[in-house]
């Protein structure tokens, strides 16, 4: 179990199908994106949301927290911000994160929508890590529509072919789907280095009610089966199955 008012915590709900422990190392995120539901999670209004900080002494809880962790699986940053957001070029808070739970034999997962800037920690990754990337359009034009302040989607990519090369493993998560055709075609050209995809849905926005959810999880199936691909389907879309 985890001590009350650990900083490494478990996620609930949907959060808690990605990882068994998480760890939030910034309050908020600048990369704006449009289907964000952290600010309602958290409390915060979406404008402060973008006013990205480090919380308050994170490295010296995390430091304390880590040691007395009993419980088996990954550490996952983050949940509620990105860990590559542009303001950890200064702070490098996850890089400190990175070497404090290695530093308790606990394996991570970078769940990041911020391409380039991963790579500067990838020293730091072993096999036992993993390298997880938010996916949800190939063109740049409606990524810098829906998710204005991060890494576009061929720099998200790519940041995955050197993190698989590297022997980190791989995941990509197709979690909100925007357009079910392309979150099909993401598959189609990224099987090939990617060890496991994550689907969901997309949730908390409007567009949710005009997309057939049965259809995509019937065609989503097919594709990852058709080229075997490692994958879970999120409960809230394997209701629709």
């Amino acid at each position: 179990m985890l001590k009350k008012g650990s900083v490494i915590y478990e996620p609930k709900g949907r959060a808690g199908e990605y990882a068994p422990m998480a760890v939030n190392l910034y309050r908020g995120c600048e990369h704006g994106c449009v289907y964000c539901y952290a600010p309602k999670v958290i409390f915060i209004d979406r404008q402060d949301f973008l006013k990205a900080s480090p919380r308050k002494n994170i490295i010296q809880k995390l430091r304390k927290d880590a040691p007395q962790v009993d419980i088996a699986g990954d550490v996952l940053l983050c949940f509620t911000c990105d860990p590559y957001q542009p303001i950890d070029t200064e702070y490098q808070l996850t890089r400190q994160a990175i070497e404090i739970l290695h530093d308790s034999n606990l394996n991570v997962t970078i769940l990041t929508k911020g391409g380039k800037r991963a790579e500067r920690d990838f020293d730091l990754l072993t096999p036992n890590d993993s390298l997880a990337v938010t996916l949800t359009f190939l063109d740049e034009k409606p990524s810098l529509k829906w998710e204005p302040g991060a890494a576009i989607p061929e720099e998200r990519i790519e940041s995955l072919k050197k993190a698989h090369d590297l022997g980190i493993k791989t995941w990509v998560s197709l979690e909100p789907v925007i357009d079910p055709d392309v979150s099909i075609e993401i598959i189609r050209q990224t099987h090939t280095f990617v060890d496991l995809y994550k689907v969901g849905k997309i949730n908390y926005h409007s567009i949710e009610k005009s997309i057939d959810w049965s259809k995509f999880l019937k065609n989503v199936k097919a594709v990852l089966e058709e080229h075997g691909c490692q994958y879970y389907i999120k409960k809230d879309l394997m209701v629709y199955g």
